[in-house]
């Protein structure tokens, strides 16, 4: 028995869902509605085979030649003399209806004309790789799952004594859920395209069946770029894992990295909750600023504010953004919500940390992430599955989530809770005829922290924390009672509830 060798498709992350690529000398398909990528896909997997010194061949019975050209030109690509392309057209006699018999359907004569060209080229060119776009043609010429069937068993035993590694384009257009081929061949590479009410169209892949290998299974996200098909593998956490300290790291801000009990662990989250304008994404930023300062890098994802309008606002409290992202010290890249997959986020997030060696990652806000993925039960497991893999990589992870109101009864639109390590509570409450904002921890598995609530102001310098407040019930209703004396609340000392 040969041991196995694998023919790599030559797409990013799809190997990597296949666990090594095709194995050769097989016959593999590949279907999916028009324009989710089939004939992108075969195209890059004959490139691939070329750039390694393989001999290829591209048949096709629906596309012409100067079509499969001019797709290949629009990534970049150039079909040289190592991809041999194919049409299989019908033979002149039986387009002339004088030329016709009776006798026979003509569907009859044009399957075996057509399958005597298709084995006619390969002996011609001795490909080590070949595809077929598309059984459609196959099966309407067929006219029956059991003769379709025998003519696909045909061209597998064909191309095996050939030691050709073989792809077949289905486009689903000739007959609504025939599995005729999926017995047959080897592998089953599904590809779908999903239109969601806002925002471009999502694509991904599932692998359903690879005789003797094990791949990674479920939906993967793709998309089509020019260049070709990208592929996001679903994220495992469980199979990335490291060694590293998890020693707690700072704030940079004394009165914020006391009330955290020293800091937050690296290799922990932190779920930063709050209304709007509290100041969470200044908040998280701030560990991202500490850990430059350490001489570490950093990642700052934003999905909900303009990028200018956050440098143009942070240069005001001394933070040069556009700075420390030309130094290369932090990452800043927006995101749109309505243009990204949730794996292709996964899959950048994956790359700032694994690639660029990033260790303070920041997300601002999951009510963006959410926008991406409007189904609740998913999005869980999505960010379940990244904060895992950020932990066992040592990266501090940031995440904030903007609640329903401003004052009283606060409302989620997601509850991360339970996921993350730490949780900071920013609140607005009203005191002195004054609209104020107060910072709680309420979680924090890695050790202890302080069990007050603090003033804290947003200035021209940034965050300012005061002293516990000690002179006030209710401060997280929004509207708290006053029992100690007056007094200025940020200057307040920790002993003395109101001067």
């Amino acid at each position: 028995m040969r041991p196995k060798e694998y023919a790599r498709t030559g797409v990013p992350g799809l190997d990597d869902v296949l666990a090594g690529g095709l194995t050769r000398r097989h016959v593999f398909l590949v279907e999916g509605a028009p324009g989710t990528g089939k004939t992108t896909t075969a195209m890059r997997f004959l490139l691939e085979g070329a750039e390694r010194g393989e001999t290829c061949l591209y048949v096709t019975l629906s596309e012409t030649e100067e079509e499969l050209r001019d797709s290949a030109a629009s990534h970049g690509w150039t079909l040289d003399e190592r991809v041999s392309v194919f049409e299989v057209v019908p033979a002149e006699s039986l387009l002339d209806a004088d030329q016709q018999q009776s006798l026979l359907y003509s569907s009859d004569l044009e399957l075996g004309e057509a399958t005597r060209q298709i084995f006619d080229a390969f002996e011609r060119i001795r490909p080590q790789r070949v595809v077929i776009d598309s059984l459609s043609e196959i099966r309407l010429l067929a006219q029956g799952s059991l003769r379709y069937r025998r003519q696909i068993l045909a061209m597998k035993h064909y191309f095996a004594r050939q030691d050709a590694t073989v792809l077949m384009l289905d486009d689903l257009t000739a007959e609504a859920h025939d599995r005729t081929v999926h017995s047959v061949v080897h592998g089953v590479i599904q590809l779908e395209e999903l239109a969601p009410e806002y925002g471009a169209e999502r694509r991904r892949l599932r692998v359903t069946k690879y005789r003797g290998q094990r791949y990674r299974g479920g939906y993967h996200d793709f998309a089509i770029k020019t260049g070709g098909i990208e592929v996001f593998p679903r994220l495992v956490a469980l199979e990335h894992r490291t060694d590293f300290d998890r020693s707690p790291r700072g704030s940079g801000i004394p009165e914020l990295d006391k009330l955290l009990g020293g800091g937050v662990e690296q290799g922990s989250s932190t779920l930063v909750l709050g209304p709007s304008g509290t100041g969470k994404s200044l908040l998280a930023l701030q560990f991202a600023l500490a850990a430059i300062e350490r001489g570490e890098r950093a990642a700052f994802f934003v999905f909900d504010e303009e990028l200018s309008q956050l440098e143009a606002r942070l240069v005001k409290m001394g933070i040069d953004l556009p700075s420390l992202r030309e130094s290369g010290a932090l990452l800043v890249e927006q995101i749109d919500a309505a243009e990204m997959s949730p794996g292709e986020f996964s899959q950048k997030v994956r790359d700032c940390v694994a690639t660029l060696g990033v260790r303070t990652v920041v997300i601002d806000s999951m009510n963006g992430y959410q926008a991406a993925m409007p189904q609740e039960n998913a999005l869980i497991l999505h960010i379940h599955e990244l904060l895992q893999f950020l932990n066992r990589q040592g990266a501090s992870t940031f995440l904030t989530v903007a609640q329903h109101g401003l004052v009283g009864d606060m409302r989620s639109p997601l509850d991360l809770t339970y996921l993350a390590d730490t949780v900071v509570l920013l609140r607005y409450f009203e005191a002195m005829g004054q609209v104020r904002r107060a910072v709680s921890i309420i979680k924090k598995r890695t050790g202890a922290h302080e069990d007050t609530i603090r003033e804290y102001r947003i200035g021209g310098e940034g965050l300012e924390l005061g002293a516990p407040l000690r002179g006030f019930q209710g401060v997280l209703r929004g509207v708290p009672d006053f029992i100690g004396s007056a007094g200025p609340l940020m200057g307040m000392d920790a002993d003395n509830a109101g001067s």
